[in-house]
């Protein structure tokens, strides 16, 4: 492999094929989860899981078609007014049974989750599957504290209060790059503020989603409370979120799919929330701890395989520490090892497909017209030519407005700019039409402050850029979307606010009747 990135043994594990095996016995009855149960798709197409590491089959399954998923609604629509019926108390205890479901079950989802995506296991055990069942966990205690605003008298004569009620049937749609945090994300909000979920996860990644729902329903959750649809985004997906008892759809994904979500959503006047591509900007000050910033730029490019919304993909650097920036971090990328996801030694697993892979080397390819590869850049031979392998990448010398720059690459790919005024450094930062996610990196309070405060993103972080945490919101600006995953600010997006207004006075004929009587 060139350009010095070291390679992990590949050879396919017994411990693999033992997972594959059983993932195939596990889902032999379908990979529609509807009612309580699994069930064989209807849409007479299958699709393949395929492991990205190997190229080998892991799950053929037939695809959900429309009929799929009006079944899938009408069991949600059914279980909505008990379930929405439920004390905060009693979808709380729920969830806390579902938390423990899924901690006995974590190995299980790594593996699991490993397999489909070909995150390596050190990422599914420390990062994904922790990282779900603390959100459910969070969900059970937020379950109980869905209060609307006090009681009041703002009017002398009445006596005002807010409920919050859960919307409906929520129907979501969720991406391939995290498919077990990504269920958990539009399934917990929806469920503890007491609506009833129908989610469509990517057909590439549907393994953990359906096993999610399962511990659900092992978790004492009723039948029809969270039901799972894999099929195609042009059939499944567009029948989801057009279907006329689905009152409000949830969207994780590209913002070109979002567009057409949005279109499809606004035309049956659904409730609507959209976490769409970033283009994460990574700022260097002159006085940073440069190798702090080395190192959190080349994790946060790399994180999952620079396949999330929230990686870092451009690095600003201010000219004094520019040369030494490109320098270490094309160094440290060089250590990085690629390899089987299985196995104890290995940094970074494939893209999710060699589709993934080859839209990535082409932004790449279609750079060096105009920029310089620092290191990477070549699709890898020998033991890992069979995966969908690419080496973590650095670009430098593009311009502003290059593709490189400004398009979501979703790959592990970083472009490096210099610049030298903190004016315009931040300026650079903000001007690409997304708004997820930036960082900043300086030892000055004032200039953190003033780039908490001008970066136009739903997450800036300081000296750090990645961690996300499930008591905070999560969401965008601009391109990227609009309303927040985790954190009691969902609940906005999954309940409807309604206002309550008592008489206080007994009188029959009020004044402000005179409006329409007059002296009568």
């Amino acid at each position: 492999m060139g350009n010095g990135c070291r390679t992990a043994q590949t050879a396919q594990t017994p411990d693999k094929a033992q997972d594959t095996a059983a993932v195939q016995q596990r889902f032999a009855p379908g990979a529609q989860y509807i009612g309580g149960r699994l069930r064989s798709g209807t849409s007479g197409r299958s699709h393949t899981v395929t492991d990205p590491a190997t190229g080998r089959e892991v799950l053929t399954y037939e695809l959900a078609g429309t009929a799929d998923v009006d079944a899938a609604v009408a069991a949600a629509r059914d279980a909505f007014p008990a379930w929405a019926g439920a004390t905060p108390a009693e979808r709380s205890d729920a969830l806390h049974r579902f938390a423990a479901v899924l901690a006995e079950q974590a190995e299980d989802l790594a593996r699991a989750e490993s397999l489909q995506c070909g995150k390596p296991l050190r990422l599914t055990r420390e990062f994904d599957v922790p990282g779900t069942v603390d959100n459910t966990a969070f969900f059970a205690g937020a379950a109980r504290h869905l209060q609307g605003q006090s009681a009041g008298e703002y009017s002398a004569d009445h006596t005002s209060y807010v409920r919050r009620e859960p919307i409906g049937v929520v129907g979501s749609i969720a991406p391939w790059n995290y498919p077990l945090q990504m269920a958990a994300w539009k399934i917990l909000p929806a469920v503890a503020a007491g609506n009833t979920i129908v989610l469509k996860p990517a057909e590439l990644t549907p393994l953990t989603s359906l096993m999610f729902a399962q511990a659900a329903t092992e978790a004492g959750i009723p039948d029809g409370v969270v039901n799972i649809v894999t099929g195609a985004g042009r059939d499944a997906g567009e029948h989801l979120v057009s279907h006329p008892d689905v009152a409000m759809t949830s969207f994780t994904g590209s913002t070109a799919v979002g567009r057409r979500v949005a279109e499809l959503a606004t035309a049956t006047v659904k409730r609507l929330h959209l976490e769409l591509g970033g283009k994460a900007p990574f700022v260097v000050f002159d006085d940073a701890d440069l190798e702090a910033a080395v190192h959190g730029a080349v994790a946060g490019a790399l994180i999952n395989t620079g396949q999330d919304c929230t990686a870092a993909t451009r690095a600003y650097v201010q000219r004094p520490l520019y040369d030494a920036f490109v320098e270490q971090v094309a160094a440290l990328m060089a250590t990085v090892r690629l390899g089987d996801p299985y196995a104890a030694g290995t940094d970074l697993g494939p893209l999710v497909s060699r589709a993934q892979r080859d839209r990535v080397a082409g932004f790449v390819d279609r750079a060096r017209a105009y920029a310089t590869v620092v290191t990477g850049g070549e699709v890898p031979g020998g033991e890992l030519a069979a995966g969908a392998y690419y080496p973590p990448t650095l670009v430098a010398g593009a311009a502003q407005d290059s593709e490189i720059v400004q398009s979501e690459v979703f790959g592990p790919v970083l472009a490096v700019l210099p610049f030298d005024t903190d004016d315009e450094g931040l300026a650079l930062a903000d001007d690409t039409p997304y708004g997820l996610a930036a960082s900043a990196w300086t030892r000055g309070v004032y200039r953190a402050g003033r780039a908490t405060r001008e970066l136009k993103a739903g997450c800036v972080w300081i000296n750090d850029h990645i961690p996300i945490i499930s008591e905070m919101p999560h969401g965008g600006y601009r391109a990227s979307g609009f309303g927040k995953d985790m954190s009691p600010y969902s609940f906005e997006e999954y309940t409807q606010v309604k206002h309550v207004m008592f008489d206080n006075t007994a009188v029959a004929r009020k004044d402000w009747h005179r409006t329409v009587f007059g002296g009568r």
